[in-house]
């Protein structure tokens, strides 16, 4: 195999030079007409006509090689190697139709002779490259030279990119592109490929398919589309329903997954991959003699097949069970130690679990064994950043994070982390065994790809694998930012209730305790009943808790996603407060120990069709229930139209309707009537006082009372605001500098706490609690917030320097001139700075007289 790889590398990097366009079509129109039965999916009735053009001895390859495609889609293994062995002796020297017999011989219990295949591919290549000028044996040339080992990126513009250059028809030179792409993680790059080939072949339905696999992890509706459109084409496709399947898994939707596997396996009944679903779902089930069993027949043909155990192993920590995904990926390499897709899932298995030193480790062999693989570029100079961070630890945590970040809130951010240890852990009678590994990232796309192996995942703020948490830091927020404290606690309660049951619990279980429980710890953290949140209920938004987890997956849009957190809480809540907050832990016991989520629901509170209709009307009563005095119908947007400007009529018949009230409030800012502004948005607050979303009541009253210079009244209300909302940063903000003002000194540290918890990278807090420190006399405090505050390169260094050294000179400290010469660099016509220097200098040449 390595000579082979030799050969092949060395007729790659010739680049084919001595191809020619030319066009070698054997096949006639009939041949054309079965291919299309074949893609259509009608499989019997394409071997019935390529076994009577066999008959005719047409003399082309493409009969045999027809025949022996539809064979293997049937799982006729063993019929199939008969026809492509025939072919062989017919065709001895065509590369097409040993590349196909080499898949033959894998599914027939043949590796040996797969192998000789391949060497024999590599040694035509070597002895006859004269013989291979047309496109179709150059793509077999690419495909053979990718099993060898060849750098793919080449093999994809040396081969398969001249083969479509050549011959810009061929399909199967479009298909070899795809593939590449999708195999190496490019799924950008694969689902450009595809959708270009889809104009070529719109009728192909292994070009939706593909296009389906590329959108896979960023746009599951297209995805489902793409699939759809395969479907209708060709109902016998199985790659398509087996994707469904994939999906209708992440989704928790294990009838609808066994539907589409079962209809896969009308078609194939051995298909190795459809087996392998079976194997996961059976896992998921904590059946373990049905997972082997299943397993045993995935491999009942071809019992070396890594894609076998790297399928199931991929599912296993897509479902967050990275332990027994590292442990099948293994399986798979102990198969075949090449298998590079399995190393790469191996990679971010163990990184997930973590195993930094292994994880690493392999994500760069692969890195070096593989350039073209995304993943493992991507980790590769991931590892390089991170290798930069700052590491800061206790007996709980290792935390690490960008090292201009951590001297900054690094101590912020442990004491948080041991607080919730603390509370979460003895709340859920939980000790656990290791310390928890939490990641901050200054950049998103470096979450991201440590998170998911490669930039995207927009929105998220944090991850939790059971034993790491990767989140991103305040300093990649943009618009209103989110409490970072709040995104911790979220997240580690992860920790506790994926390590208490195992990684065995549904999404929506585990995201559903996470918000609970983070306004357990506050109030003002997680999320609150809105305007939108009511509507969504009380429509037909609300989704039923048997299908919640499939929520998360494809949302109609980012507002369903939150609404779809919203809903899980409120399914949390409900059982706590129905069941008492002991039958929450029984049902996690439960879930560590394999019961089904719904026997677990069922054993410890109701069965899980009486909890759907009970938890429907919770829900519904803490919708109609918001705000009674307010009236919630909501108008069309040509009711709020004014006319001849007076108020719009409907405006005046619904002088108590929310969306009335908040539009007249809004105009009236919009035109600078800020005293009529007051009276619509009092009522507001007065009727609805938890309001914390952009825009809210609070936060335009207290623009009106700013604007009219009610300062007494703007501090009322941007009290009242701060209380319920923990992502205020700007009422926090306004509220130091009033406080400043009236020396209300313990409202800056409030406030600046708050601030901090939201924004710990912004230098304004800083400037505020160094000043309300030296005012209460508490230098070691502010020497701790000037000097953080040099860190974010304030606007007024000089300042912040000259206040340190006044600090460290009323304690006597060397660092007071030092301070003081840097504010002097930065303005040397500063003051008040020469005259302390004097004072410093005059001490040192008069230091006081020793004690006797």
């Amino acid at each position: 195999m390595a000579r082979g790889r030799m050969i092949m590398n060395r007729a790659i990097a010739l680049g084919w030079t001595w191809l020619a366009a030319i066009v070698v079509s054997s096949s006639g129109a009939d041949l054309a007409q079965t291919r299309t039965v074949f893609l259509n999916g009608n499989y019997d009735k394409t071997i019935t006509q390529c076994e009577e053009a066999l008959k005719s001895d047409t003399g082309e390859e493409d009969w045999p090689l027809l025949l022996t495609e539809s064979l293997m889609a049937l799982g006729r293994y063993s019929n199939a190697q008969a026809v492509i062995t025939r072919a062989i002796e017919q065709f001895p020297f065509s590369l097409r139709t040993k590349l196909l017999a080499r898949e033959v011989s894998l599914y027939n219990g043949d590796g040996t002779k797969a192998r000789e295949y391949l060497e024999e591919m590599a040694g035509l290549a070597n002895r006859r490259q004269w013989a291979y000028r047309d496109a179709q044996s150059l793509v077999a040339l690419g495909k053979a030279a990718l099993l060898m080992g060849v750098d793919p990126k080449k093999v994809l513009e040396n081969t398969f990119d001249r083969a479509k250059k050549a011959d810009p028809d061929l399909r199967d030179a479009h298909a070899a592109s795809v593939q590449v792409a999708l195999d190496k993680s490019d799924f950008d790059l694969a689902a450009k490929l595809a959708t270009e080939a889809l104009k070529k072949f719109p009728k192909d339905p292994d070009f939706h398919y593909a296009r389906a696999q590329a959108l896979a992890g960023s746009d599951r509706k297209a995805m489902l589309e793409s699939l759809s459109s395969a479907l209708e084409i060709n109902e016998n496709h199985v790659p398509s329903y087996l994707l469904i399947a994939d999906h209708m898994i992440d989704a928790e939707e294990y009838e609808e997954a066994e539907s589409k596997i079962s209809r896969a396996l009308e078609v194939n009944p051995h298909h190795p991959l459809a087996w392998a679903y079976r194997a996961v779902m059976a896992h998921l089930r904590n059946e373990l003699a049905q997972e082997a069993d299943h397993r045993k027949k995935a491999l009942a043909h071809y019992a070396k097949n890594p894609a076998v155990d790297y399928l199931i192993g991929r599912k296993l920590s897509q479902k967050y069970r990275f332990s027994e995904g590292a442990a099948y990926q293994r399986r798979a390499l102990a198969f075949d130690p090449e298998f590079t897709s399995a190393k790469s899932q191996l990679a971010q298995d163990l990184l997930r679990l973590g195993e930094d030193q292994e994880g690493w480790t392999l994500a760069e062999q692969v890195h070096q064994e593989d350039g073209y693989d995304v993943v493992a570029y991507n980790l590769a100079n991931l590892k390089d950043t991170m290798n930069r961070f700052a590491t800061l630890t206790n007996q709980f945590f290792t935390v690490r994070m960008g090292a201009s970040e951590a001297p900054i809130y690094g101590d912020r951010v442990l004491a948080l982390l041991t607080r919730a240890h603390t509370n979460l852990s003895l709340k859920y009678g939980i000790e656990l065994q290791t310390p928890t590994f939490v990641e901050i990232f200054p950049d998103q796309k470096d979450f991201a790809v440590r998170t998911f192996g490669m930039p995207g995942g927009a929105g998220y703020l944090g991850v939790c694998f059971g034993r790491v948490i990767t989140a991103n830091s305040p300093a990649t927020q943009a618009g209103r930012a989110a409490s970072w404290e709040s995104v911790l606690w979220h997240e580690f309660a992860h920790v506790v209730t994926l390590q208490m049951t195992k990684n065995k619990m549904p999404r929506w279980l585990s995201e559903g305790i996470s918000v609970y429980e983070e306004q357990q710890s506050n109030p003002a953290w997680g999320q609150a009943m809105t305007p939108r949140y009511r509507e969504m209920i009380l429509g037909d938004d609300l989704v039923k808790i048997g299908e919640l987890s499939g929520a998360f997956l494809a949302p109609p849009s980012g507002e369903h996603l939150m609404f779809a957190y919203y809903q899980s809480s409120l399914v949390v809540r409900y059982l706590v407060e129905n069941f008492g907050f002991e039958s929450l832990l029984k049902i996690l016991r439960d879930l560590k120990l394999g019961v089904p989520i719904n026997d677990a629901i069922a054993r410890h509170t109701t069965a899980l069709d009486k909890l759907e209709t009970n938890f429907a009307a919770f829900a519904r009563k803490l919708a109609t229930e918001l705000a009674p005095g307010l009236e919630w119908e909501k108008p069309e947007a040509e009711d709020l139209v004014s006319k001849d400007g007076e108020p719009a009529e409907w405006l005046r018949k619904n002088p108590k309707n929310y969306y009335a009230l908040l539009h007249s409030a809004r105009a009236d800012l919009k035109n600078k009537q800020w005293k009529k502004a007051q009276e619509p948005l009092r009522q507001l607050i007065e009727l609805f006082p938890i309001q914390t979303e952009p825009g809210n009541a609070y936060q335009l009253l207290a623009q009106a009372h700013r604007a009219l210079k009610e300062t007494a009244e703007e501090k009322e209300v941007l009290t009242a605001w701060s209380k319920i909302d923990a992502h205020a940063a700007d009422a926090y903000l306004r509220l130091m500098e009033l406080a400043e003002k009236d020396r209300n000194w313990s409202v800056v540290f409030d406030n600046v706490r708050r601030y901090l918890a939201v924004n710990p990278l912004s230098h304004q807090a800083y400037a505020y609690w160094g000043r309300a420190a030296e005012a209460t006399l508490q230098p070691a405090i502010a020497v701790q917030a000037y000097q953080t505050l040099l860190r974010l390169d304030p606007p007024d260094p000089a300042g912040t320097h000259f206040r340190l050294a006044k600090l460290f000179h009323d304690q006597g400290s060397v660092a007071a001139k030092r301070h003081l010469l840097q504010a002097l660099e930065e303005a040397p016509r500063f003051r008040e700075a020469h005259e302390l220097l004097l004072k410093l200098n005059a001490s040192s040449a008069n230091p006081p007289p020793a004690k006797p």
